[in-house]
């Protein structure tokens, strides 16, 4: 069968086109929960990098080309996160990756990051291994800009301490999440010298906890730390208030979430949590831009996960000083760029020079970490409120 030259010149033509636009790209890959519990972490962050990228494009691009985002759903289900991460390297042949949320998910998918040898950058799981995997892959290639659940538990127990309280009740949910955080508060109070008076557990979408804070309560306990998402947590409190018991609650990020403070509504007045960006406390002219290009964007304010957005967003504009600085889409230079920026990076969640190194890719620390506090439907600095 012969085909006219007229066709064949035409897709030849078509052919060159398809190949130029997809050199002319550099393809990012970013997955999360876009839907469920967890979505308005992983919606946010998507935003966050999404906003990035439209900045980086107008500006005109990394080395000549423009970003282009390939975003999946994981669903916040761990076997997705693999399959997804699979299909972003193989198929999709994105340079780096960016996210996940949630630590089972990062669990079951970093490992190819080292295996197919491609930068991922985690924005949002505090959970997931990423030092610790130096000992198996001397040549890591993930990275993380979160505060882990070290720093997390660290800065949740110093603050009930700091309060005065002695009996803690530790609540968290029974994921890889929940579980790993308990297991840091606990050791961060074995160091402390104070043992729990009650631990207790929860599973997602349990929506009454009375039988777990009553529990709690008979045993005396004067705080509770907790370690959830955002539905669940509410329903903490929630349970707290038909209870008739009041004691404070301290916990992890999430305590952020829109769908802790929506849910929990005056109940969640004063739980606090750590935090790497308020939006209601932004100071820098850089934040304060942030923060409305986002609102303008996307049509949210408050943001419904700041901290997932500011992270999502900085973690994009340090893959791409990497990418400049390597001069190359190739992702072992562009892992090396990333262990030696030169260039400081002022970011959303503070300012970075140098955040990781051949030993350490995380880039929080401590430092970074500010206390929020919930206040009447949203996430204010707690050392500005009144005693």
């Amino acid at each position: 069968m012969r085909f006219p030259k007229l066709a064949l010149m035409i897709v030849a033509v078509a052919f060159v086109g398809c190949t130029k636009k997809s050199e002319d790209t550099i393809k990012v890959g970013v997955y999360g929960p876009f839907t469920g519990g967890s979505a308005p972490m992983g919606v946010s962050m998507r935003n966050g990098v999404q906003v990035a990228i439209d900045e980086i494009n107008a500006a005109g691009g990394v080395l000549g080309k423009k970003i282009t985002m390939v975003d999946r759903d994981d669903e916040a289900k761990n076997e997705r996160g693999g399959q997804i991460m699979l299909e972003l390297l193989d198929k999709e042949k994105v340079v780096a990756v960016l996210g996940p949320i949630n630590t089972g998910v990062a669990d079951a998918s970093t490992q190819y990051a080292n295996t197919k040898k491609i930068p991922l950058i985690i924005n949002v799981s505090a959970g997931a291994k990423v030092n610790e995997l130096f000992k198996s892959n001397p040549e890591n290639f993930v990275f993380r800009i979160a505060a882990n659940d070290d720093i997390q538990s660290r800065v949740i127990v110093n603050e009930a301490l700091k309060l005065g309280y002695k009996k803690p009740a530790l609540l968290c949910d029974d994921t890889n999440y929940g579980q790993n955080g308990r297991e840091k508060m606990e050791a961060v109070l074995k160091e402390k010298g104070v043992k729990p008076v009650y631990i207790g557990k929860f599973k997602i979408k349990d929506s009454d906890m009375s039988a777990q804070l009553q529990e709690a309560r008979a045993a005396k306990a004067d705080v509770l730390l907790v370690y959830g998402i955002g539905p669940e947590l509410a329903a903490i409190s929630n349970s707290m208030a038909r209870l008739g018991w009041k004691v404070d609650m301290i916990g992890s990020w999430t305590l952020s979430m829109s769908n802790y403070i929506t849910n929990a509504g005056k109940n969640g007045n004063g739980t606090k949590m750590p935090q790497t960006f308020i939006e209601a406390s932004a100071k820098t002219d850089k934040q304060k831009k942030f923060i409305a290009d986002y609102n303008a964007k996307f049509k949210e304010s408050p943001i419904a996960s700041a901290v997932s957005a500011a992270q999502g967003y900085d973690s994009m504009y340090l893959l791409k000083l990497a990418i400049e600085q390597a001069q190359s889409l190739e992702g072992s230079k562009i892992r090396t760029a990333l262990e030696d920026l030169a260039a400081p990076y002022e970011g959303i969640t503070g300012s970075y020079t140098k955040p990781f190194s051949s030993t350490d890719h995380e880039a929080v620390k401590e430092a970074n970490v500010m206390l929020g506090m919930v206040k009447d439907g949203t996430v204010v600095d707690s050392t500005t409120q009144k005693k």
